[in-house]
């Protein structure tokens, strides 16, 4: 069995930055066992696996090297700029996802690759676990959850690039993983930054991380009175993504390149 496979970098116009993701198109879903297989070879962020329901309708799936995942934003924005580049003719496609139901995807004028997503609000939290205290070097100061992670919440940009996190404690939050975040400096150019640690689905330091944005967007518009956002998820490889709050939804845009085409030989 040959499969072809693409490996882009999304939410940025320039290699070796952004998220790393691949996606792989297919006529039949793969075996789980064997798509988590490839996945934990590749050992990238994640794994897309495509399946083309109609011409411009598919069925997405994304697998970590360690689990299959149930939303995942950079990979789906690396599997639009693929099907984009293979069909010149589609400036617009949905896909689904059974843990999201359908959703949109557009290719914009300027590069930019649009989805739109429903909103994943967090709410403040009554107890904060001591694990997640433990597990990050300095103390938040208000912690909130959504069903993906922990939303922990700094004063200032300086306290999210200083942060350290511990993966073995913080693996103990599971099923949640843990996003730090803060408002950016007043001469930034960005209206909130993040960093996203996820040691029980997938690895240390998620470099860019779409899915969460579809609660940090939504959190921090509501702090900032203003619905249009650009932030920036500060990690290593380092990440930019708009964001545009609507009543029920957030819509996430970003860049993409391809850094590698080749074939899988199974």
């Amino acid at each position: 069995m040959k499969l072809k496979i693409y490996q882009i970098d999304a939410f940025t116009d320039k290699v070796f930055t952004g998220n790393y993701a691949a996606v792989i198109l297919v006529d039949e879903w793969l075996s789980v066992t064997l798509m988590q297989n490839i996945a934990s070879e590749n050992n990238l962020s994640e794994t897309a696996f495509v399946k083309t329901l109609d011409d411009n309708h598919y069925h997405v799936r994304w697998f970590s090297p360690l689990c299959e995942i149930d939303f995942c934003g950079h990979a789906t924005l690396a599997s639009a700029f693929v099907l984009f580049k293979e069909k010149l003719h589609l400036t617009k496609i949905s896909f689904f996802a059974e843990a999201v139901g359908d959703f949109k995807v557009s290719k914009c004028n300027d590069g930019l690759i649009t989805m739109i997503f429903p909103m994943m609000m967090p709410k403040v939290v009554d107890y904060i676990p001591a694990d997640l205290l433990a597990g990050l070097s300095i103390k938040p100061l208000e912690v909130l959850r959504n069903n993906q992670a922990y939303f922990a919440m700094y004063d200032n940009e300086q306290d999210i690039m200083q942060l350290k996190s511990d993966p073995v404690i913080l693996k103990q939050l599971a099923p949640y993983d843990v996003v730090v975040t803060s408002e950016a400096n007043k001469n930034s150019d960005y209206d909130f930054i993040s960093r996203y640690f996820w040691p029980a689905n997938g690895g240390e330091e998620d470099p860019v991380t779409g899915s969460i944005h579809t609660g940090l967007a939504p959190l921090w518009a509501k702090r900032l009175q203003k619905n249009n956002l650009k932030a920036y998820q500060a990690s290593k490889r380092g990440g930019i993504l708009q964001c545009i709050v609507n009543k029920n939804n957030v819509k996430i845009s970003g860049n993409a390149v391809q850094y590698l085409e080749g074939i899988i030989n199974l």
